[in-house]
């Protein structure tokens, strides 16, 4: 899968892109993260990509010629726009664009960018959460993240995602290591005993006890799908 990053701040995701898992899937061609300086697309002389809001306000915008410009570049690919006012990234979207075969991200900053880009170019606004970040960086690292994980090849025990977070709208069971006791708190016993099939329950259990307590909006769907025998 290819990554194309439109963003003032390139710098930004030298780290992320070669540590950790996301690292080794660069390294090893699983995924491709190619980053788009907006500045070069400007055609101004001190290499500006912004200027004052229309109706006046504050903060500035960031210019559409220019992102249209850096658009144009690149080939043939969804774009997506990270803001507050986008459709919310859960699991289920994640594994639709999973099946893409290119992403373009396009990072706001300031006020955002002009509403012209998005009306012509962009396919989906895309939120990472209730929250307003200072740069689209942060929120396309999320989203670069979230979909490479489903990238064949990215995690090396394809397991991990069937077992994980908000998969059939429910949250993780509760995970435990050595050593076995931890300032008083002591392993469940039934993690130590063996029988994996009251294990798999007692952690079935487990999530859905923490998704009613924690998130009822996922629980309410849980509950639903349940019904439809989904």
């Amino acid at each position: 899968m290819i990554f194309n990053v439109i963003t003032l701040f390139p710098e930004f995701f030298t780290s992320p892109l070669s540590t950790g898992l996301l690292g080794k899937a660069v390294e090893n061609g699983i995924i491709q993260a190619r980053m788009v300086d907006l500045r070069e697309f400007s055609q101004d002389r001190f290499r500006r990509c912004d200027d004052y809001p229309y109706g006046g306000g504050s903060g500035m915008v960031l210019q559409a010629p220019v992102i249209l410009r850096a658009l144009d570049s690149l080939g043939d690919a969804v774009t997506l726009y990270p803001t507050p006012g986008g459709k919310v990234l859960d699991q289920d979207l994640v594994k639709k664009l999973s099946a893409e075969k290119e992403i373009t991200l396009i990072c706001g900053h300031y006020e955002g960018i002009d509403q012209r880009v998005i009306d012509t170019a962009v396919d989906m606004e895309i939120s990472v959460g209730d929250n307003v970040l200072s740069g689209g960086e942060f929120a396309a690292l999320v989203i670069i993240d979230a979909v490479a994980r489903y990238v064949p090849g990215f995690m090396s025990n394809k397991e991990s995602l069937e077992d994980e977070s908000f998969e059939k709208n429910l949250l993780e069971y509760p995970q435990y290591t050595r050593p076995p006791e931890v300032k008083g708190l002591s392993v469940p016993d039934i993690l130590t005993g063996g029988d994996h099939g009251s294990i798999l329950k007692w952690r079935q259990e487990k999530r859905i006890e923490k998704t009613r307590r924690v998130r009822p909006d996922l629980y309410r769907k849980y509950i639903l799908n349940t019904i439809r025998g989904e």
